[in-house]
């Protein structure tokens, strides 16, 4: 009996010291994985690559040389890609490939939620924490638009919205005011529409482009339309809201009104018919408020709010900035200096003074600098009036095939002529297959 228990008690000693050893063993090799820092510690040369068209190359090379003279660690390469569809077939590209990606890349407002689903941004939530960056700054609404699903995947850069320019001393001249309702558009357009003798326009009252739908979403979602539902999958555009005002703006288009831009070539002849004064307005964005101004030579540049419906929305839209995710650590951090020097008060303003771009801090707007703004490019008191009515831009992965699906169908109707409900019908089923499938 002695024996026994003396053989058990042996076992039961063993036994814990190795699970005691086990214990000991796990312990020893369980890793801890080292804090990420976010400091530029060696000297990196990166490269960034943007969308600015050739007059704007200068102002890019004096802000990109003013960093690099700043910083003695980082050395910026600044490259001039395409427009943002380009930027955004190359940057997709790199991505898959995993190689040639740029250490900071601009990107139109419309591709963030895409880029956020796909992975192809870094998480700069850890950055902003990491160096106490003042985010809200930059207000409410442009934070969501540079967001994807609470993330701070980008940061807002050149921001603009939609407006309407037109002939300041032409509507002086004649008593032509810019409506504030789409209800009153057809007064407007046909008193501002000039005919020849033998009927046809020899004035629009206004040119819409049709190149791209952002410039004539918002007469839809201030009507009414849901483009996207909130169920994510299905679009009302086929619905009656959206054919009854599809319908009007055909109309427009077949009494001579206003002409639908559209075609590789529709943003050059738009702006130069405008130039020539053969329109009297032209819908555009109030980032070319400086090319407008400085291409017109024999009068007055004005800007108007776009008329609205129920509501008088309008939406981001420009670029903002990404750092791609699958770059190294030393190249993010690189980047993330530059990010927000691009991004800063004093550099926002020089972008703003020779873009035509908005002012996008709020510490800017309402300082004397702001005051200062206004006073240099008085028209743009018809945005800064309306801030509040700026909105982020709709946000869906499957968002740039509807839009083209979009464009092409009302390509179809405007200038074909095609039946509106009938096109609509099917293009809603069309885009619905689209949105089901980018779930």
């Amino acid at each position: 009996m002695k024996k026994s228990l003396m053989l058990i008690a042996s076992l039961l000693l063993v036994c814990s010291m190795l699970f005691a050893g086990g214990a000991a063993e796990t312990k020893a090799t369980t890793v801890t994985a080292p804090a990420v820092s976010y400091e530029v510690t060696e000297p990196i040369t990166i490269e960034w690559w943007h969308a600015l068209e050739q007059q704007y190359w200068p102002l890019v090379e004096e802000i990109v040389g003013d960093f690099n003279k700043s910083n003695d660690l980082i050395t910026v390469e600044a490259k001039y890609v395409g427009n943002y569809a380009t930027v955004n077939e190359t940057l997709v590209a790199a991505h898959a490939a995993g190689t040639g990606l740029p250490a900071l890349s601009v990107a139109n407002t419309p591709y963030v939620a895409e880029y956020g689903k796909g992975g192809l941004c870094e998480d700069l939530n850890p950055y902003i924490k990491a160096t106490n960056y003042d985010i809200d700054d930059f207000g409410e609404g442009m934070i969501v638009a540079s967001s994807y699903e609470g993330k701070q995947v980008t940061l807002p850069f050149l921001i603009s919205t939609q407006v309407m320019y037109y002939n300041k001393t032409m509507a002086d001249a004649e008593g032509i005011t810019i409506p504030a309702k789409i209800t009153d558009m057809e007064a407007f357009l046909e008193k501002a529409t000039k005919k020849a003798a033998d009927g046809s326009t020899s004035r629009w009252a206004t040119i819409v482009p049709g190149w791209d739908q952002w410039y004539f979403e918002t007469f839809f979602l201030n009507s009414g339309v849901k483009i996207i539902n909130k169920d994510g999958m299905t679009t009302d555009l086929g619905d009656k809201a959206s054919v009854d005002l599809t319908s009007l703006f055909q109309s427009w288009v077949k009494k001579g009104y206003t002409y639908w831009a559209s075609g590789t070539s529709a943003s050059s002849t738009m702006r130069q018919n405008f130039i020539d004064q053969k329109s009297f307005s032209v819908i555009h964005t109030s980032s070319l408020y400086n090319t407008y101004k400085n291409l017109v030579k024999d009068f007055e540049v004005g800007m108007a709010w776009l008329p609205g419906g129920a509501t008088k929305k309008s939406e981001i839209g420009g670029s903002v900035l990404l750092i791609p995710a699958k770059n190294d650590q030393a190249t993010k951090n690189a980047a993330w200096v530059f990010l927000q020097y691009l991004c800063g008060k004093d550099v926002n303003m020089k972008w703003a003074d020779g873009t035509g771009y908005m002012p996008t801090r709020n510490s800017v707007l309402t300082t004397q600098e702001g005051k200062d703004f206004l006073t240099r490019k008085p028209a743009f008191k018809a945005v800064f009036d309306n801030l509040d009515e700026i909105n982020p831009r709709i946000q869906h992965a499957g968002w740039n095939q509807l839009a083209t699906i979009w464009k092409s169908y009302l390509d179809q109707i405007m200038i074909e002529g095609s039946d509106v409900e009938t096109q609509l019908s099917f293009m809603a089923e069309e885009i619905n297959e689209v949105l089901a499938d980018s779930e």
